[in-house]
């Protein structure tokens, strides 16, 4: 299956070695990661690319690294992937995204996240997707809202600590119908 995909403006694609470095900038920039529990080392960096990418042969679908059209420049991630176990909506697929500070506010989460739900329910035939982000991450949250995904339910993630100010989640859920089921897990 040919996982590469092209918006107006960006190609989503598999990792290659040479976004290791962007991506470890990227992950260890504290704002980026602000509604996350620490930027990440270098290696943890690296690990985490090597899983967005195993994600294409263990399931038919992962993280796409996300390239500028125009430029060429390695600007983050989206795509998809299996939501976390412990949480509303676990055992289904997420859509999520991480980009580069350089990359925000030019709607490319919107239009990658698009092209990853186009993916999953056109070529995967998925039900429904959701996205999950702690409850104070308003700007994931207005993507996922203008991506046409609804709150679904509220809950604390089972991985952060009690008193922890990212520890309360929300989940968003689309269907292939367009609709919201129901607030259950």
């Amino acid at each position: 299956m040919d996982f590469q995909r092209r918006t107006d403006r960006l190609l989503l694609r598999r990792w290659l070695d040479t976004d290791r470095e962007p991506f470890a900038r990227l992950n260890a920039d504290a704002e980026v990661m602000r509604f996350f529990p620490a930027p990440l080392s270098r290696f943890d960096s690296d690990a985490l690319a090597a899983r967005a990418d195993a994600l294409f042969d263990q399931h038919g679908f992962g993280l796409w690294a996300l390239e500028r059209l125009d430029t060429g420049a390695f600007i983050g991630f989206t795509g998809l992937a299996p939501m976390p176990e412990g949480v509303p909506g676990s055992g289904g697929v997420e859509v999520g995204w991480r980009l580069a500070m350089s990359a925000w506010g030019h709607g490319f989460a919107t239009e990658a996240a698009t092209a990853a739900l186009r993916f999953g329910f056109d070529a995967l035939g998925l039900a429904e997707v959701n996205s999950i982000t702690a409850l104070v991450n308003s700007p994931s949250r207005r993507v996922m809202e203008r991506l046409g995904m609804r709150p679904s339910v509220e809950f604390d993630h089972p991985r952060l600590p009690p008193g922890s100010p990212l520890r309360r989640h929300v989940r968003y859920v689309l269907t292939a119908t367009g609709t919201v089921p129901n607030a259950a897990p």
